[in-house]
């Protein structure tokens, strides 16, 4: 009898401490629950996910002195939204449209709200976004943070449609930004990578929603350059351009198509085509980019395959607003093993033809590197931003690569890499930051000369250093 009593004692001390081990497991993922971003390699534990909303009053998240974290939609793919035990707070709730002045052309709109968000209130007044993205998926506050470009070659960087902001500080202050009020602080909270505040809430100049006639061209590489500055930098009608260059076998950045996207002659025609189109051509493009994944075959009939798509778009009309409303679903990706992380780099003009030669001649010696696509933008010098990217006239060069995520495929991505940024930086070229660590220390100064003076200014205006991220752990500390 003993006996039995003493086992059951000895089994309900044993349960006991499987439960509360098992208990603390939970609350321990509970309280510090995992987060990734967009490319998925750097999972991290944060301390708590705080969503903002509209009752939320932030200070009271700033007086805790805990580190903080920033996060939107999360494409960034370098842990630029997160730090391990931060709290993260995630402004995608925090997303109303504040105001719209249809005689200045402006609209205030909190950092959540999209740029979809945005379309959907001002199509119905003929305006439209001067600068975003070619997707409209992203948040206003991300974009600001990354300071984005687009497909518009006459509007440039994001930062100059920019009126104004409101930031909370390192302090718990609530303050206005622009180019003459806190004056300091406006070049370097756009493209500042959430290391300076909160972005409450956004002013910017809008346009005039326009009816442009698409125009389609195969060209050979070396007559890219000559093209651009003849037949769309210097005709005023060309207001927005995108091209893509092959990564087909047979064609390697050899073969390039063009789309550009001129005036209409008949601007009385916008009101037929300005309904907000809605993305529905899904599974075809999905199915020949998941092709071109796995063989080099499937390659050659994806670059066939977008050829004769773009032939075929040649002389449609299509408004401003649908041209930079593409959600790109199609791209959605998920893996167990694998995941795709995004490259820009941009080179200057005059320089793309011999650069190309120098990338192609990278990619032919790789067997395991999975380049997927490679579209190009123009962008044009802009030092507006303290952490400009674009020091010169220049071609952004945007790579899709399909990637393993053990530490091997990792290594062998930054490798290759790390090759084709020394490639840029030769030809004074510089790359995007949102993107993966794959860039050394010594790479990122070379491209980013003033980034000692924005880490400094950082830590001036946040000396205890409470807003953090991977990426300034990597290169700000």
């Amino acid at each position: 009898m003993k006996k039995k009593f003493a086992w059951r004692i000895l089994l309900f001390a044993i349960y006991c401490a499987v439960f509360g081990s098992s208990l603390h497991l939970y609350q321990t993922n509970v309280s510090h629950p995992e987060v990734k971003d967009k490319g998925g390699l750097l999972p991290v534990k944060v301390k708590s996910i705080e969503h903002a909303t509209e009752k939320r009053d932030f200070r009271q998240l700033i007086e805790k002195n805990d580190k903080i974290s920033i996060a939107g939609m999360q494409h960034s793919q370098g842990g630029h939204t997160y730090y391990p035990n931060t709290i993260m707070i995630n402004m995608q709730k925090y997303n109303k449209i504040l105001d719209l002045d249809l005689e200045e052309k402006t609209i205030t709109v909190q950092s959540g709200a999209t740029w979809d968000d945005i379309q959907r209130h001002i199509n119905k007044h003929g305006l439209a976004v001067k600068v975003m993205q070619s997707q409209n998926i992203f948040t206003v506050g991300g974009s600001l943070s990354v300071n984005v470009h687009g497909r518009d070659i006459r509007n440039d960087a994001l930062i100059d449609s920019v009126e104004s902001y409101r930031l909370i500080n390192a302090n718990g202050q609530i303050i206005n930004v622009s180019r003459t009020e806190n004056a300091e602080l406006f070049p370097l909270v756009i493209g500042g990578y959430g290391l300076f505040g909160i972005i409450l809430d956004v002013t910017l100049q809008l346009t005039d929603d326009e009816l442009y006639k698409i125009r389609t061209k195969t060209i050979d590489y070396k007559e890219y350059a000559a093209y651009f500055e003849k037949e769309v930098k210097n005709d005023s009608q060309v207001r927005m351009h995108m091209s893509r260059i092959s990564v087909a076998p047979d064609t390697l950045l050899k073969e390039m198509y063009i789309t550009d996207y001129v005036m209409a002659a008949d601007q009385k025609k916008l009101k037929d085509f300005s309904k907000l189109k809605e993305e529905k051509i899904i599974m075809l493009p999905k199915f020949f980019l998941g092709l071109s994944r796995h063989s080099d075959w499937g390659k050659d009939l994806f670059w066939t395959t977008q050829k004769s798509y773009a032939k075929n778009t040649h002389g449609d009309l299509e408004t401003r607003n649908n041209v930079m409303r593409s959600d790109s679903l199609f791209m959605e990706y998920d893996h167990p093993k694998k995941t795709e992380v995004l490259q820009e780099y941009f080179v200057p003009v005059n320089e793309f033809a011999d650069y190309i030669d120098g990338l192609r001649n990278i990619l032919e010696k790789q067997e395991d590197f999975n380049l997927l696509n490679i579209t190009v933008r123009y962008v044009e010098k802009n030092d507006n931003a303290v952490m400009s990217f674009s020091k010169d006239d220049m071609f952004a060069l945007v790579l899709l690569i399909n990637q393993g995520t053990s530490a091997d495929d990792i290594k062998n991505t930054e490798q290759v890499i790390n090759d084709m940024l020394n490639l840029t930086l030769q030809h004074n070229g510089s790359y995007y930051l949102p993107y993966y660590s794959y860039p050394t220390k010594q790479q990122f100064k070379q491209a980013y000369p003033p980034s000692e003076e924005f880490f400094q200014m950082k830590r001036k205006y946040d000396p205890e250093e409470r807003f953090q991220s991977l990426f300034y752990e990597e290169y700000g500390k």
